[in-house]
């Protein structure tokens, strides 16, 4: 991730919350939800997380996003799992 902290930047605050609307309701709610609630206190870690999860498309999100499925590959990481759980409490 870039240097300087997400928390400090408006910038880029605002370029999580833009890339974390979604073509599906149901991964737009949840995150919106979630970034409503933890934005400003998220880690560089959790930042770096949700990026990675922002990345897939939709359906594959959704389905993590669920409980559906677990990460895997790539994404099969502690810091990825950690923030599945939170967004899934969310």
């Amino acid at each position: 991730m870039e240097s300087g902290r997400h928390q400090d930047d408006p910038a880029r605050r605002a370029r999580l919350r833009w890339r974390s609307r979604r073509g599906l309701l149901e991964n737009d709610l949840i995150l919106t939800r979630f970034l409503d609630l933890h934005e400003a206190t998220l880690s560089d870690d959790e930042v770096d997380a949700l990026t990675r999860l922002l990345e897939l498309p939709d359906n594959d999100l959704m389905t993590l996003l669920l409980g559906q499925n677990d990460p895997t590959e790539a994404l099969d990481l502690p810091n990825v799992k950690s923030l599945l759980v939170r967004l899934r409490a969310a």
